[in-house]
């Protein structure tokens, strides 16, 4: 089984530059990345929860490869997230399949870098928007790496898009040999009580 897990969620990747570009270079690597096209396995929106959760067994790390919508994550991204992510599974009691994994977000935005800052249209700069994905990995036990971000997709040069996509699978087939990742603290552990959800129904 591959070690790098690529969730793809883009709901029109037919119309995508960048994102597409990532896919093939991310591709290219060969059998050590597999790259799980979720808008084109599942377009009734009905996922095969033990199928992805099988997928995840033995890869070390997941990326969630998205283009970022209303400073979030795709629906179907979403939707993975609610039905794989499981009570008992992937956090709270017993729900230790996905700790000592790492989780990297990779995306690109419409808007440009400097629409990111407190005087721009976005009023945050884009760390502001990643605490829900950062607790979700911790939720997990997993480890957030740095995301990699492309800003202005709309408008980025072929040659910028090529240099991007080049290190996306540069750092794909370097992990975990990161020079960041050594600085990383490790993941503090969020222990959720047993009577966090209520019991199941006999």
């Amino acid at each position: 089984m591959p070690q790098t897990i690529v969730l793809l969620a883009h709901p029109n990747l037919a119309q995508s530059r960048v994102t597409s570009a990532l896919v093939r270079s991310a591709r290219a690597l060969g059998d050590a990345v597999e790259v799980r096209d979720l808008y084109a396995r599942y377009p009734d929106y009905l996922i095969d929860v033990a199928a992805e959760q099988a997928a995840l067994s033995d890869a070390q790390l997941l990326v969630w490869l998205c283009p970022t919508h209303w400073y979030g994550l795709p629906p179907m991204l979403k939707l993975w997230q609610d039905e794989v992510l499981g009570f008992g599974w992937a956090y709270g009691p017993g729900g230790t399949r996905l700790q000592g994994r790492d989780l990297w977000l990779v995306t690109s935005t419409g808007g440009a870098e400097a629409s990111y800052r407190s005087d721009g249209h976005n009023r945050y700069f884009f760390d502001a928007f990643m605490p829900p994905h950062e607790q979700t990995a911790a939720l997990c036990g997993m480890r957030f790496l740095p995301p990699l971000v492309l800003h202005g997709a709309h408008r980025v040069g072929d040659e910028a898009l090529a240099s991007h996509a080049q290190l996306f699978a540069n750092r794909l087939r370097d992990w975990p040999h990161w020079p960041e990742i050594e600085s990383l603290e490790p993941c503090a552990p969020c222990v959720v009580p047993v009577d966090d959800r209520p019991p199941a129904e006999a």
